[in-house]
């Protein structure tokens, strides 16, 4: 769809989705002092919204990343895996790990699910390394709750949900994203433009401000979709993929 057509093509719910996940990643780093490169991350859910998750968090330079669907860890030894999960194990590091999540989460710095409620154990959270960051975003029940969470130790800790701090709520980034598409006039969206949306996202949050509670704005900040506008018309320019 999107090299057939000359007008910007984009998956709310999936590249959405994985826009605010890497927001809040990017804050949440600032306050553990931890780099991309350094991170274990373990993620729960490989649909549209995990694989473009796991997309932009190696884009951001993470090089380890263990996966699961409701079949397991997704490894070079599965049987017939789908276009998408072949997709996903070009990406990952590494490719054969073959244990079960709470295995997966013993030194973990990260878990990002987008999958299935009541999945994750105070005891997994807390088999994670110190400065561990926990964003569980099942909705209406998340995979462990954000009190759960935060008693297993967990630094910081984002839901879907607007009854809890760091709400990750894909909603931040579209109406910024597509008012930057529309300014360039750009003919599609572009891995650049997604990740400058990113990073605006994160910068509308002043560093002096950021805390455990506080790692991404709300989404009645007005100042953020033309903190987003700004940026994403600059990257569709430099990705030239203006009509001008």
């Amino acid at each position: 769809m999107i090299d057939a057509l000359d007008i910007p093509v984009f998956h709310d719910d999936q590249h959405g989705t994985a826009i605010v996940v890497t927001a809040a990643l990017i804050n949440a780093l600032k306050l553990v002092k931890k780099e991309p490169e350094a991170l274990k991350v373990v993620i729960s859910g490989t649909g549209a919204a995990g694989s473009a998750i796991i997309q932009m968090l190696v884009e951001l330079g993470i090089k380890e990343i263990i996966a699961f669907n409701k079949e397991g860890a997704l490894n070079q030894q599965m049987t017939n895996p789908t276009f998408v999960e072949k997709e996903i194990l070009e990406l990952i590091s590494p490719k054969d790990f073959a244990g079960t999540m709470d295995e997966a989460f013993v030194g973990a710095d990260v878990f990002i699910g987008v999958s299935a409620p009541k999945i994750v154990t105070k005891k997994m959270v807390a088999s994670m390394n110190e400065g561990s960051i926990v964003f569980s975003m099942a909705n209406p029940e998340p995979e462990i709750s954000y009190p759960e969470a935060i008693a297993a130790g967990a630094d910081i800790v984002g839901t879907g949900r607007s009854d809890f701090p760091n709400q990750i709520n894909n909603v931040l980034a579209f109406p910024g994203l597509f008012r930057g598409a529309f300014t360039a006039e750009a003919k599609k969206i572009t891995p650049r433009m997604k990740a400058a949306c990113a990073h605006a996202i994160a910068d509308t949050v002043p560093y002096s401000e950021l805390n455990s509670d506080y790692i991404i704005p709300s989404v009645f900040d007005e100042s953020v979709v033309e903190q987003i506008t700004l940026k994403v018309a600059e990257a569709a320019r430099k990705d030239g993929v203006t009509r001008a």
